[in-house]
């Protein structure tokens, strides 16, 4: 009960935000999950053996935000400035043996959480970024869903029991079809409210189009999820934090779209340029 009703708030805010919300809002907000995903990664590294520190990772974070806003085009400069920066204050405080292990993870922390964060807002930018970012997170969130009935239901061999005992290839297989037809749900939707004079979401492609889209976002989602399994499992952990309800921490819920935004923005950039 915990775990439906933390989703039926939380759903319907996000939902509100990416549809209506100004930039500079959407911005706030990631920037704020960004910050408290980051935390519990940081606790997590600090589980492994780390020693990050964790003000020149938090600041590093904000000032990502900032030059998204204000000028996106140097996001990858950016990041290299503060690579150099975590680099150096990993040699002022940690020990000369763990000075370049602590740097490659306070960097880590920002390409895998804060990175995708920033990216996610940049989308609703593009042509139709609105109606892409919502097809994202309904393909995920469908997929993350039909993974979990369905794996319990007839999953009977494992998928990554180093990883994750719980996942099964049934589960993995029913999360796909789950996606796929979230994804042509909603396409299908958009297409029927374009033509009673709404324009609230545009899908101009194929329905092939759309397919592909959501079934590549769902392997990026499911490895995701599983790539932030093996950070908990290296930390000792169960869950990441306990900041949901029901749900475990912030960085258990957004674990599938922190792989899934990047492959969506470098998707759209390639398609931009073909």
């Amino acid at each position: 009960m915990k775990r439906i009703l933390t989703a039926v708030i939380l759903i319907p805010l996000v939902l509100v935000l990416i549809l209506w919300g100004p930039l500079w809002l959407q911005m706030l907000a990631a920037w704020i999950i960004a910050e408290l995903a980051l935390h519990e990664y940081l606790v997590l590294a600090d589980a492994s053996g780390m020693r990050v520190p964790r003000w020149p990772v938090i600041v590093c974070c904000g000032l990502l935000f900032v030059v998204a806003f204000w000028a996106s085009t140097y996001l990858l400069p950016a990041l290299g400035i503060f690579a150099l920066v975590l680099l150096g204050a990993c040699s002022l405080r940690s020990s000369l043996d763990r000075m370049l292990a602590d740097a490659a993870a306070g960097f880590f922390g920002l390409i895998y959480v804060a990175f995708p964060l920033v990216l996610a807002p940049l989308i609703t930018e593009q042509e139709n970024g609105t109606s892409l970012l919502l097809f994202l997170l309904v393909v995920v969130w469908a997929g993350d869903i039909l993974a979990l009935y369905v794996g319990r239901s007839v999953g009977r061999h494992p998928m990554a029991s180093r990883l994750s005992p719980k996942k099964t290839w049934e589960g993995a297989a029913g999360s796909v079809v789950g996606s796929i037809l979230a994804g042509l749900g909603i396409v299908f939707l958009g297409a029927r409210l374009d033509r009673h004079g709404i324009e609230l979401l545009f899908y101009a492609q194929p329905w092939w189009y759309w397919t592909g889209l959501a079934v590549l976002l769902n392997i990026a989602a499911q490895i995701g999820d599983l790539l932030e399994s093996a950070i908990k499992r290296g930390a000792g952990a169960k869950d990441s934090g306990t900041l949901l309800p029901g749900h475990g921490g912030l960085l258990d819920r957004i674990d599938a779209l922190l792989l899934a935004v990047p492959v969506l923005w470098y998707a759209l950039l390639l398609r931009q340029a073909y």
